[in-house]
């Protein structure tokens, strides 16, 4: 049977699905590809701008042998996971209770509304987050020094102390991500049978067991796709980190990206911090693998 757009539509022709497509597919290669194939290259030679003058040589794997033996590298990398290992808990546990909370039957304008409430901290650029988040931990007038003098204890420097500064631009992370993670597990609740869900109340008075046998097959995939994006973007936070402390007091904000930011763009050594952003890539589809592989697992 022939195709009734090619009958009526004189000019469709084998290449127009193509072309449709081309504009993606150039974007992609513009945005994606490209920039990935020059860090590449880079990463090979000694793109150094000071020593311009010397040429850029090819170097092969030197400079992710530098990077790898680089004590530096690995400490930021082990602040970076010490910050995904203590925003993530906290935003999946607030986001699964705040889900649970709004999938109550009889909440639907609540429902409705809270959905356009939580968009606005996602909505919100990570500058503006960044540059709010050093209003709420100003030592002087801050909302958190305010908060905390109506119980009786003594104003902090929160952004000119180590532990102060990591905690608060965690909080901020929490902030604005606690809401991705309610919308997502929001999702995946909505797409649980309702006949299923009322038989499984019937049968139990527990929410744990209603939770972990009846509703949580239908919250893995979007789990498994929400540690994949927020993996990846902790792994590339810059924005807020920099607007808030620049990565200081010292290093106890400084993440991979600080550092990566750093090499290439304070001292110049575009070779280096190419080796480190290939090797960040490697990691973050390292983790998506190992969480698709585990969670589609269980769901098998």
């Amino acid at each position: 049977m022939s195709n009734p757009a090619r009958r009526t539509n004189p000019g469709y022709g084998r290449w127009t699905p193509f072309w449709f497509l081309a504009p993606a597919v150039v974007a992609l290669f513009l945005i994606g590809i490209y920039p990935t194939l020059f860090a590449l290259v880079t990463s090979l030679r000694q793109y150094n701008l000071t020593r311009s003058r010397d040429g850029f040589p090819f170097v092969g794997l030197a400079n992710y042998q530098a990077v790898l033996s680089d004590p530096t590298f690995w400490d930021t990398l082990a602040r970076t996971a010490r910050f995904f290992l203590v925003v993530m808990p906290v935003e999946i546990a607030l986001g699964l209770c705040v889900a649970l909370l709004l999938h109550r039957p009889g909440l639907n304008f609540l429902r409705a509304l809270a959905r356009v409430t939580l968009v606005i901290p996602l909505a919100t650029t990570y500058a503006v987050v960044g540059l709010l988040g050093r209003l709420v931990f100003n030592r002087d007038f801050g909302v958190a020094n305010s908060f905390i003098n109506l119980f009786g204890f003594p104003a902090l420097d929160w952004l000119g102390n180590s532990a102060g500064a990591f905690a608060a631009i965690c909080v901020m992370d929490v902030w604005q991500w606690t809401p991705f993670c309610a919308l997502i597990f929001l999702s995946g609740l909505s797409m649980v049978p309702v006949e299923i869900e009322e038989a499984a109340k019937l049968e139990t008075t527990s929410h744990w067991a209603l939770l972990t046998h009846v509703q949580l097959p239908y919250l893995l995939p979007g789990f498994t796709a929400m540690l994949i994006l927020r993996s990846a973007d902790v792994l590339k936070l810059f924005d807020v980190v920099f607007t808030m402390t620049r990565g200081g007091p010292g290093a106890a904000t400084e993440l991979i990206s600080i550092y990566i930011q750093r090499v290439g763009f304070r001292v110049f050594d575009l070779g280096t911090a190419s080796a480190q952003a290939l090797l960040l890539l490697v990691i973050t589809i390292l983790l998506a693998r190992l969480y698709i592989r585990f969670f589609y697992r269980e769901i098998e």
